[in-house]
């Protein structure tokens, strides 16, 4: 079945270029273009669109407004469409935190291979959208109290991937974390210009401290380090310390950072050591990597299906035997935090 899809543009070059692109598209047509969200809402009231692609900058109603008024009303799969800028990146990660699905960079127009890979791209991220559950967003939830917990030394490391979807579900999982957390390392696929918004963001509604990633930088106890966009992001041990090791290596499992690569890096270094988590997202990346960790001794996890955006990346965990279990988004930062808390108050008997 053909995937209806409505673009959301001021430009009408990129509307143009959107429009030729998705219908050379087998699988998907254009129901309709708006040059603003006046003509966007009459036009998602009339077609119902599987798909919105959907411009951050715009006249009149700007591209968040829009967005929070339609997934409030009428939840619907959106992939918006970004500029490359500190303004748009931080937008972009709002629309996320709204319920966009996913997003893309604008097209630098008049360069060939650029627009080709553009092509792939879209088309892409508008497929995977179309798979997507998207939910009404509701109120957002008041912060839980502080709980301390037992001191665990430095040893202790707390490892998350995702994918689609994945930015919402890091911010549950890390917004529940004690100020005393073990140290978190994330990776989200993201391109560059996009994750120091989203660490950015991340730190002033978490407890603990969140950042982006750097080199050789000494992992501690209530922080998170995101891997840098288009960057694999590694764990090694140097004497008593954990340290991130940048690589900038090829695509692992086809992805940049990739999880896989961030969770064998703890399988090689701290094994036991590591709770881990794969939240949701399309494709396969960190379902090896959590296989090898569990097999030195790390506890694992998978998000359940019910409260992915995409159940891809925990289905392929669980289907390899990777994951111990299944855990609804809001339960595991407990599920985290109990092992270690019984782990740590075990090894004291």
């Amino acid at each position: 079945m053909s995937i209806s899809v409505l673009i959301v543009d001021d430009s009408a070059l990129i509307r143009s270029l959107l429009t030729e692109i998705i219908s050379a598209q087998a699988d998907m047509h254009v129901v309709g273009a708006a040059a603003d969200a006046y003509a966007a809402r009459e036009l998602v009231k009339q077609y119902n669109p599987d798909v919105i692609t959907l411009d951050i900058e715009m006249p009149k109603v700007d591209g968040l407004t829009f967005l929070d008024k339609l997934m409030k009303a009428k939840p619907t799969p959106v992939v918006m469409i970004s500029t490359l800028t500190d303004q748009g990146a931080d937008a972009t990660i709002r629309a996320l935190q709204l319920g966009a699905v996913d997003f893309v960079p604008k097209p630098k127009l008049g360069v060939a291979q650029g627009i080709k890979d553009y092509e792939k791209i879209i088309t892409n991220k508008i497929r995977l959208a179309s798979q997507a559950q998207v939910r009404a967003i509701g109120k957002q939830r008041s912060a839980l109290p502080e709980k301390s917990l037992p001191i665990m030394g430095t040893e202790k490391i707390i490892a998350i991937g995702a994918s689609t979807g994945g930015t919402e579900a890091i911010r549950v999982v890390l917004e529940q974390l004690p100020s005393n957390s073990p140290a978190v390392v994330v990776t989200q696929h993201m391109p560059p210009g996009f994750t120091s918004s989203f660490a950015n963001r991340l730190n002033s509604i978490c407890k603990i401290q969140v950042k982006e990633a750097a080199h050789d930088e000494r992992i501690l106890p209530g922080h998170a380090y995101i891997a840098p966009g288009a960057k694999h992001l590694l764990v090694r041990k140097f004497g008593a310390d954990y340290r991130i090791v940048i690589d900038d290596s090829e695509r692992v499992s086809g992805h940049k950072p990739s999880v896989d690569v961030m969770f064998q890096s703890l399988a090689d270094c701290a094994g036991k050591n590591v709770v881990a988590a794969i939240l949701t997202g399309m494709g396969r990346d960190g379902a090896e990597g959590l296989l090898a960790l569990k097999d030195s001794g790390a506890y694992t996890l998978a998000q359940d299906e019910a409260s992915c955006v995409v159940y891809g990346m925990p289905k392929e965990a669980m289907k390899n035997g990777a994951a111990l279990e299944q855990v609804p988004l809001d339960e595991i930062t407990n599920a985290l935090l109990s092992h270690l808390t019984q782990n740590t108050a075990g090894s004291r008997l």
